[in-house]
């Protein structure tokens, strides 16, 4: 009876080692169908500890949160239980089946794969409207919007789309990334620069709220009908309110994770009247003056004058042709240099392009620039309009008469012309030179001989001291480091120094230089890049808390610098921080 017991018992010890030696690594996933406004959770779990997680691509999917690692270990009745998470949140991107392929990982040297998973991505769904759900209060309080300034706009006639972030008077934003911008294929299109825009107030379905404008954008449709105006859609790290209290009785604010679209927009371009149209029409639609110009009006022969061409106003003025002048057979002309003077706001373009002819007469006598016309769609009155120039007469007082010109007008059977003889026309050919004799000089036992002979044997020498100031500078392990620090410090700076004096743009490139450095030293997300998860991973390196203070207080310099003025020498000041905080950090972090 003992010995059976004893045998049980080696059992019971075969049976448990052998369970808690089998590796598990497998995926899992908060739900296999989901609508396109939902997020969706997946885990990758393994029951021991491995090297070179390898995460899928996550097709079909944008990640808005993570890599989160968890590790849970514990005993419970003398037995361990191990357990470490990789959690991933994602957002799809459009509705469709999709397949999370496999992750690996190595374990005690050997690599292991989860299972591939299939979501299935439905239309968007109804969510509950549970007030202490921090999304359902995001999607609430934070709203994109794109005004459009005319929905029925006439072929080539500009119109703008502002897009405005709102947001409620309890909510904050962190930061922002586009995640797909708009394409405007039936358009002409350009962005307007909204750099330094402030935050106002305003209200939006009748109650208050804060908003920034993030983009605007002037086009000109350049097809009739009806055009979609694609939506853009942003993904946005959003504070908002909890039912959680500080000790003092303030609300705690918790980060959650939101993407919002502009909702698409359909506008009806009119094509222009045919009605009045006139031969000579090439597009153009605005409010325009129009001038032809020269330089000169008397000159001499193989002189030469500029005749411009020029329509100047408000318009599509880069969208259509300008006439062309028209010029009697004896005056040479070039082709014509274009020039643009455009400038584009919210109002669509406005400024001037011309045509500039260099002409060269070559006969003696008055040429006439004959009149040419320019016509546009006017849109005040919706009418077109035709403005023509002044005739210009160009009198050339020196040089040849054009005799056959003279001979043809005094009797068209005399086509004759006499030829006009010259005693000095060979006159141009040289007949004597100067030529000096080609001295030989034989390379060989020459001074360059001996030089490039010699060379090589001196350089013996200087490769002797070159490797041996090499190895000592290898050996120096903490100097290496230094150098290598300095020189990453400058590498990322580098966009921010050249932008030294220029106050918004030096501190765009500077933030834009610390983002950089903390993703490649970080390996982190934009969207992750808030203040307490910079400290954390920072204090996790090791970094010294008075670099990281000095680190964050830049990051606050250029928030505030861009609505404070700033001297040169503050600039300045700035730049040799961020590139002694950044060589501090690369030399400090493990």
């Amino acid at each position: 009876m003992r010995f059976i017991q004893h045998i049980s018992i080696v059992l019971c010890i075969l049976v448990s080692s052998i369970g808690f030696a089998q590796v598990t690594f497998e995926a899992k996933v908060s739900k296999k169908k989901l609508g396109v406004n939902e997020r969706l959770r997946i885990d990758f779990e393994m029951n021991q500890d491995g090297d070179n997680f390898n995460p899928p691509s996550f097709t079909g999917f944008t990640v808005i949160g993570g890599p989160n690692q968890s590790v849970s270990n514990s005993w419970i009745n003398g037995v361990r239980s191990y357990k470490k998470t990789y959690s991933y949140f994602l957002a799809p991107k459009k509705r469709g089946t999709f397949t999370i392929s496999q992750a690996t990982i190595v374990i005690d040297g050997e690599t292991y794969k989860t299972t591939p998973v299939k979501i299935e991505v439905t239309a968007a769904i109804d969510k509950p409207k549970d007030p202490n759900d921090p999304n359902y209060v995001a999607t609430n309080n934070i709203h994109l919007v794109a005004e459009v300034s005319n929905t029925n706009p006439y072929l080539n006639e500009a119109i703008t789309v502002v897009y405005k972030l709102y947001v409620a008077p309890n909510t904050g934003v962190d930061n922002w990334r586009e995640i797909d911008m708009p394409k405007y294929d039936d358009f002409w299109s350009q962005t307007i620069d909204t750099k330094g825009q402030r935050v106002q107030n305003g209200t939006y379905d009748g109650e208050d709220y804060r908003y920034l404008v993030l983009r605007k954008t002037v086009l000109y449709p350049q097809r009739t009908g009806e055009l979609n105006i694609e939506p853009l859609s942003l993904n946005v790290a959003v504070q908002v309110p909890t039912n959680r209290r500080d000790i003092f009785g303030g609300r705690l604010m918790t980060r959650v994770n939101k993407t919002v679209s502009a909702e698409n927009k359909v506008i009806n371009v009119k094509p222009l009247p045919e009605k009045g149209k006139p031969a000579d029409f090439t597009g153009a639609v605005g409010d325009f003056s129009f001038k032809v110009s020269t330089s000169k009006t008397e000159l001499d022969a193989s002189e030469s004058l500029q005749a411009k061409v020029e329509v100047r106003g408000k318009g599509n003025l880069k969208l259509f042709n300008l006439p062309k002048i028209s010029l009697p057979s004896s005056l040479e002309v070039y082709e014509p240099e274009h020039e643009e003077n455009v400038s584009t706001t919210t109002r669509g373009m406005q400024g001037s392009i011309s045509d500039s002819y260099t002409i060269v007469p070559q006969y003696r006598g008055k040429y006439p620039l004959p009149s040419i016309s320019f016509s546009y769609f006017d849109l005040k009155t919706e009418t077109y309009k035709r403005l023509s120039s002044d005739e210009i007469v160009i009198n050339v007082l020196g040089g040849p008469t054009n005799t056959a010109s003279e001979a043809n007008n005094s009797s068209i059977n005399n086509t004759k012309q006499a030829v006009v003889s010259n005693n000095n026309q060979f006159a141009f050919i040289k007949t004597k030179t100067d030529f000096s004799p080609i001295k030989r000089e034989y390379f060989f036992k020459s001074k360059l001989f001996w030089s490039l002979l010699l060379v090589p044997f001196l350089a013996i020498p200087l490769a002797i001291v070159f490797r041996r100031k090499k190895a000592s500078m290898d050996a120096d392990i903490v100097g290496n480091k230094i150098r290598k620090a300095d020189r990453l410090a400058r590498k990322y700076l580098k966009g921010a120094k050249k932008q030294l004096g220029k106050k918004e743009a030096f501190y765009e490139a500077l933030e834009k230089a610390l983002h950089n450095y903390l993703k490649a030293k970080l390996r982190i997300e934009t969207s992750e890049l808030s203040k307490d998860r910079i400290q954390a991973l920072l204090q996790e390196r090791g970094v010294e808390s008075s670099v990281i203070n000095d680190f964050i207080a830049i990051f606050e310099n250029c928030e505030l610098a861009r609505y404070t003025p700033i001297t040169n020498v503050t600039m300045q000041a700035d730049y040799d921080k961020a590139a002694k905080t950044i060589s501090l950090i690369d030399k400090q972090a493990r």
